[in-house]
């Protein structure tokens, strides 16, 4: 049978002689049948075993009736918000309105409600008393167990009580939706389905649940920043498929059950997945509307891997996807870089081989898989962990026999290197081809931070790690003769940054001639320790107390100072310095950031440009943007003179 997209429609639906649905698949997001969507795998996989599945994306919730299209499926709907939390989708950190939605077709806004899995579950309810009601995907992975939610500055209830579904799977998803949907077709009511690894249901009776943990009342979590802290800590560390343990949670009317995770994919089950019939575009409905904008950056990708043991303390990927690596084999990356070539729309260039972490291409140690992933230790922080195994010889060979396949003019790197597991490495094989064949010019990294309490509070190396990173890669490229540049991505307002950690930060961009285009200020989102510390005030891991910037007004003085050369933020860097008592950075020496009012007022007047004239800060005044090569050189000279 020839590939095609799934049926959008009642009539494509009845065109492949189907009566009714398994499953009918309900999404805040268009309908992009590419691999990078996790609504097109859950699909896929369902299919290869035989299930009809059938696709409604971006419903219209203000009726009925496109719930209805398919009639009630045999088995039940699924229902995801869509490939991130439609929260984050909607608003920007300030909790302003996004310009742009780029899972929508032209981009539009507006097309998906606030949290839409809430929205789409009670909609469905309102025409399917009994029909089963299936949750998953980015936004009920992370809203499992009782959360804390930034925009309603308040700790909300498990997403499946106030969905109103009969079961949640939380996780990369492939296992559980199998052995739901067999359970389901062998006539298993919803009910009962209380065994399923990566699952979360609700009950009256936890007389099922075995080797469990009782995590605090939701209503002591409610009243009690402690008790939250206590309940999210043991969450935490429950995310690992060998070590992690039934979590119960009681609230006033039902009792929320959360199985343990469901075991990461080996290598030959991402390689099924991966080589499953996807169109790899979206559909075609979407082309007189411009398409939908977040293919561009995948089409021409190829995920490597998933999981990560970074572990950063802002992402919350360990929640979601597990702290265990797994990765796809050469072989089944190479078919389908072989693949991508013969796409019409196919320039030559692999966008990227990755995946949560680029260089990471198999478990930290050899213990992970047999014993699981440390509760009580982390992999890369503070410092590297003795049995970390730092080894990139795969990545190099896979990286090597992709650049080879005829058609392909470069393969890049963009989804993210872990500078620190790369610096451990001792085999500099992987550093030197990475800089000849796999930059584009500049290489984005993450340090985010400058400030070392900042960085303690992140997860994040120390600060030397970096400059030991950056310094490398300056010597390597300069010995092969290139020009290629750093951008770093910097982080404001996380907790623990105060304006006296802000404006060392400052001062580092000052030293290196850099300023962001763009600010990432922190985002408190569910299933992250920062988003814990950020509500509550305190380390959950050692109730110690941290500093949080909250006040809009404060977060704004730590954006300006990462911008501190535009105009337009004169006047908060001033009160910033001011309030931090850190006058001596304002005047006319080469390490102030501003000069005094009256002088940045004539200087103004003038017509002079930030970081022109006598005493004024030398260099660009950007960075970040291939298309503008002076602004990379600034960056190269300053982190030359780290060096």
């Amino acid at each position: 049978m020839p590939m095609a997209f799934l049926p959008v429609t009642r009539e494509e639906m009845l065109e492949r002689g189907w009566e009714q649905p398994d499953f009918v698949y309900i999404c805040g997001d268009a309908y992009v049948d590419h691999p990078s969507f996790g609504a097109a795998i859950i699909c896929r996989v369902l299919e290869s075993h035989g299930y009809k599945v059938c696709f409604i994306a971006q419903p219209d919730w203000k009726t009925t009736e496109d719930f209805t299209r398919f009639g009630e499926p045999r088995l039940g709907f699924l229902v995801s918000a869509g490939n991130i939390d439609s929260m984050v989708n909607h608003y920007t950190v300030a909790k302003k309105p996004r310009k742009k939605d780029y899972y929508t077709p032209g981009g539009e806004m507006g097309k998906r409600p606030d949290r839409a899995t809430i929205v789409y579950c009670n909609k469905l309810r309102e025409v399917y008393k009994k029909t089963p009601i299936i949750i998953g995907g980015v936004e009920a992975s992370l809203r499992r167990l009782s959360h804390y939610d930034y925009w309603d500055n308040k700790v909300r209830r498990s997403i499946l009580l106030d969905s109103g579904a009969d079961l949640l799977l939380y996780g990369m998803g492939e296992h559980q939706i199998i052995e739901m949907a067999d359970a389901l077709d062998s006539g298993i009511p919803i009910n009962e389905l209380t065994f399923l690894r990566g699952s979360v249901y609700k009950t009256k009776d936890i007389s099922r649940a075995v080797d469990y943990i009782m995590l605090p009342k939701y209503k002591e979590v409610l009243k009690d920043k402690d008790k939250y802290n206590e309940s999210f800590l043991i969450q935490y560390q429950n995310t690992d498929a060998v070590l992690g343990q039934t979590l119960i949670e009681e609230y006033d009317e039902w009792t929320v059950v959360q199985n343990p995770p469901s075991p990461p994919l080996r290598t030959a089950e991402l390689d099924k997945v991966y080589a499953l019939n996807f169109e790899r575009n979206y559909h075609p409905m979407y082309i007189e509307k411009g398409g939908i904008p977040a293919i561009e950056e995948v089409k021409f990708s190829l995920v490597s891997n998933r999981g990560c043991f970074g572990n950063c303390n802002f992402c919350a990927l360990a929640f979601h996807q597990g702290r265990v690596v797994t990765a796809r084999s050469h072989h089944s990356l190479i078919a389908e870089a072989e693949k991508i070539t013969w796409d019409p729309d196919f320039k030559g260039y692999i966008h990227d081989v990755g995946g949560p972490t680029a260089n990471f291409r198999g478990p930290a140690c050899k213990k992970q898989l047999e014993h699981g992933a440390c509760r009580d230790r982390q992999c890369l922080w503070p410092t590297k962990c003795p049995n970390l195994e730092v080894d990139h010889k795969d990545y190099v060979q896979l990286l090597r026999k992709i650049r080879e396949i005829p058609r392909i003019k470069k393969v890049f790197i963009r989804s993210g290197i872990r500078y620190d597991y790369l610096i451990y490495d001792k085999d500099e094989t992987f550093f030197n081809e990475l800089c000849k064949y796999h930059v584009s010019g500049q290489l984005k990294v993450a340090p985010e931070h400058v400030s070392e309490k900042v960085l303690m509070k992140m997860g994040k190396p120390a600060g030397d790690v970096y400059q030991r990173f950056v310094k490398k890669y300056y010597d390597i490229n300069k010995r092969l003769g290139k020009e290629q540049y750093l951008v770093p991505y910097l982080m404001s307002s996380h907790p623990g940054s105060d304006l006296d950690a802000a404006i060392e930060l400052a001062e580092y961009l000052r030293d290196i001639h850099h300023m962001p285009e763009q600010v990432q200020d922190f985002y408190p989102t569910p299933g992250t320790l920062s988003t814990a510390m950020y509500y509550t005030e305190k380390d959950p891991r050692t109730g110690e107390k941290v500093y949080v910037p909250k006040s809009p007004h404060e977060k704004a003085m730590q954006r300006a100072l990462m911008q501190y050369r535009l105009p337009q933020n004169y006047d908060l860097v001033m009160e910033a310095l001011k309030k931090a008592g850190r006058q001596d950075l304002i005047g006319f020496d080469k390490n102030c950031l501003i000069r005094p009012r009256q002088m940045q007022r004539d200087f103004q007047y003038k017509g002079g440009k930030p970081g022109a004239g006598k005493g004024g800060q030398k260099g660009g005044t950007k960075g970040g943007d291939q298309k503008k090569p002076a602004k990379k050189k600034t960056i190269r000279n300053v982190h030359k003179k780290k060096g």
